[in-house]
């Protein structure tokens, strides 16, 4: 029998001081090996079998006792062979490595959301403009010498497969598999509708070389927006109720799920999680692959028909900063007279992961990653506030449709849309920025609204000296608005806009919150990432960098460079003078 092919991956997940996970995806059932470069010319390989799904092999595997603050050369073989890195002489990218984090190190984390596939060729270039993953990977080459300079963890906040509105290529594809069928809406057909179809999605979007390479040498996290099912995904109780009468939306939603959990959310969980996971531990006991594929379809349909079942939102601990990413998409409750982002019981573990209940010493850093910003420009903020306040009756039953049909058309949806949970939210930074405990920054780190901005929150009566609250939001890595949708963000939050919308808000009873925000730095729209560096010592800043041509090379420039919270020694001196 010949040796798998290695389809896709490895992606490097999780790392931490002395662990790491590595997924990948085979063209067949297997063992599959990591071989780890260790210390003193000494080399230690983790195996595990396959996980057949839906006629497809993945693998993740743990890798343990790694030596900490080390760079760590790794190679996957299967079936007697090397499967990677590729053995062709056309593969020039250097060797994949784990970096097992020196905590004495700032914590350097890059991030962004909303990234159309495709290669770095003119033509791609000019439909959706330089590939932000790609240049930073191209960089990080450049600088190969230089570690201090690479990201320690990359954030993906939504959106990295568009289900909904695929590539040229996807739609070809999907075109030829329908060929001849009766069935199926066509006003759906050229796009995703099962667990078969996001494979080819995924190995889109994670297949050129640059980010293969990117994503086998970086540690990542993960969470889904509605692109990754379908745009407006659960923007209201209607919207839903509108879905679910469609043919097709119950296998499109199911392949979502189960894709998800597979390609992207089992890699956010540290080995500890996995070994406790109840789906991986079924799945993994199945006899064959009808009872796997029924368990896991089982499990996805559970997850659409009751939030309760799956919890998307996770924390990851690097040192002495939290990561805590939170679902603003799948755990919403839409009964129109009691809109929240998350249901109760996902709040309550948000509330206790963001005030370290469960961590021997607080957090010196907490950063809130969420799909949807908190804290947008101004003027579509109070346009959200008072369109939900119109669609639950504030005008009467007469305004409620129109408002609805506004919600969706117009996407307003952030959490200003669920006036309960902004508030919610807000309390929630106001007892951790205020609490004994309190760390040096907390940082909100988002994407979605394809264009990028740092702004500084202050709480009333909270001391921005203390503990320094930044809303910071990097979209798209690859994905530009055009020209008249910039335009129209920019009119939106002007002075004469911003004070219309506020009026029309309070005309709707819409009470002021109790926290203020102040847009810094942008807003920009090109393609970018941004990277949150935080020291040991308390200091946080960002990195802004967007991708562009110069002189025909695609590279990122730096746009912005902006000091967050200065060390604790320097604040220090500045307060006792």
């Amino acid at each position: 029998m010949a040796a798998p092919d290695l389809l896709l991956g490895p992606l490097l997940r999780y790392v931490d001081e002395s662990r790491a996970t590595v997924w990948v995806e085979t063209s067949a059932a297997c063992e599959v090996s990591v071989v780890v470069d260790l210390p003193g010319e000494r080399s230690a390989t983790h195996r595990a079998e396959t996980l057949g799904l839906h006629g497809h092999h993945y693998a993740l595997l743990v890798v343990e006792g790694l030596p900490a603050g080390r760079r760590l050369p790794y190679r996957i073989e299967a079936g007697g062979r090397q499967l990677w890195p590729p053995l062709e002489e056309s593969w020039t990218w250097p060797a994949s490595e784990i970096r097992t984090p020196d905590l004495g190190t700032p914590l350097r984390l890059s991030f962004g959301s909303c990234r159309r596939a495709g290669d770095d060729d003119a033509a791609s270039v000019q439909l959706v403009g330089v590939d932000a993953l790609s240049t930073l990977a191209r960089r990080m080459v450049e600088r190969h010498d230089d570690e201090q300079s690479w990201p320690d963890l990359l954030l993906f906040a939504g959106d990295q497969v568009y289900a909904d509105d695929p590539t040229p290529a996807i739609v070809d594809r999907l075109r030829e598999r329908h060929e001849g069928r009766a069935d199926g809406d066509a006003a759906v057909r050229d796009e995703i509708g099962d667990f078969e179809e996001y494979t080819w999605l995924y190995r889109e979007t994670w297949g050129p070389d640059a980010v293969r390479w990117l994503l086998s040498t970086v540690p990542t996290c993960m969470l889904l927006d509605d692109h990754d099912l379908r745009d407006d995904w659960n923007t209201s109780q209607s919207w839903r109720e509108e879905m679910a009468r469609q043919p097709w939306w119950r296998e499109r939603v199911t392949g979502a799920f189960a894709s998800y959990w597979v390609y992207q959310h089992l890699g956010n969980l540290s080995p500890d999680q996995l070994a406790d996971d109840q789906l991986l531990g079924e799945l993994r006991a199945a006899p064959d692959q009808e009872t796997r594929d029924r368990l896991i379809d089982d499990f996805a349909r559970a997850a659409d028909d009751d939030p309760s079942t799956a919890r998307w939102s996770f924390s990851r601990d690097v040192g002495t900063t939290r990561l805590l990413a939170i679902d603003s998409r799948c755990a919403r409750r839409l009964d129109p007279a009691d809109r929240h982002m998350t249901d109760a019981a996902e709040w309550h573990w948000v509330h206790s992961k963001a005030t370290s209940a469960d961590r021997a010493e607080p957090a010196q850093h907490l950063l809130l990653a969420t799909t949807l910003p908190a804290f947008l420009l101004h003027g579509i903020h109070h346009a959200e506030g008072f369109d939900e306040a119109v669609a639950e009756g504030a005008w009467g039953a007469w305004a409620k449709g129109p408002a609805e049909k506004l919600r969706q058309a117009a996407d307003l949806e952030h959490w200003a849309a669920f006036r309960r949970s902004f508030d919610d939210l807000v309390a929630l930074l106001r007892e951790v920025a205020g609490g004994p405990d309190r760390p040096a920054s907390v940082l909100l780190l988002s994407g979605d609204v394809h264009c990028s901005y740092t702004a500084r929150v202050r709480l009333p009566g909270i001391d921005v000296d203390r503990t320094a609250v930044h809303q910071l939001v990097m979209s798209p890595f690859r994905n530009p608005l055009n020209r008249r949708m910039q335009i129209a963000n920019k009119m939106l939050d002007s002075r004469p806009v911003r004070a219309l919308t506020r009026l029309l808000a309070m005309a709707a009873g819409v009470r002021e919150p109790l926290v203020d925000w102040d847009v810094e730095q942008g807003p920009w729209f090109e393609n970018g990432v941004m990277t949150v560096v935080l020291g040991t010592d308390g200091a946080a800043s960002v990195e802004v960098d967007h991708a562009v041509l110069q002189d025909g090379h695609q590279v990122l420039s730096r746009t912005a460079d902006v000091r967050l919270r200065p060390p604790q020694r320097q604040r220090a001196r500045v307060t006792s003078a």
